[in-house]
């Protein structure tokens, strides 16, 4: 059996300013990840630093689809994509889905894990988005100590 992990979430822009904000490091880095080599683009290796591991990770195979979806792999076992939705009202449904692993224990608690991270990168991009607030900031300061 393949674990699976699936977020969603309506955010009040378009669904250009959405894709925008996922595929731009200048402003991916003011919601969810500190540091970034490059922007998403198909057939591009990127490498994302996060504020609360000390680790780089590289962001391979990305695949772009217009404005309506993004895939790629950070784990040589798991694809993320997202996909963005255009509603009537111009605003969009952010989907991010996440498999790969199979079922075992440590698989499952690193579902459990990256299930919170997605959707706390979902509540900060619509946080920033919307807002122009920076919900990352200074949150994970307590575990670089």
């Amino acid at each position: 059996m393949e674990l699976e992990s699936n977020v969603t979430i309506q955010i009040q822009k378009s669904i250009e300013e959405v894709f925008e904000g996922i595929v731009n490091p200048e402003k991916m880095t003011k919601y969810f990840i500190s540091e970034s080599s490059g922007r998403l683009e198909t057939g591009k290796e990127v490498i994302w630093k996060f504020p609360e591991f000390e680790d780089k990770f590289p962001i391979k195979e990305i695949k772009i689809e217009n404005t309506s979806a993004i895939s790629f792999v950070w784990d040589p076992e798991t694809i993320v994509k997202i996909t963005l939705e255009k509603l009537p009202d111009d605003s969009t449904i952010v989907r991010v889905n996440e498999k790969g692993k199979e079922l075992n224990e440590a698989d499952l608690k690193w579902a459990l894990e990256n299930s919170g991270g997605w959707a706390n990168f979902l509540a900060c991009m619509k946080a920033y988005l919307e807002y122009g607030i920076q919900l990352p900031k200074g949150a994970f300061d307590f575990m670089r100590k």
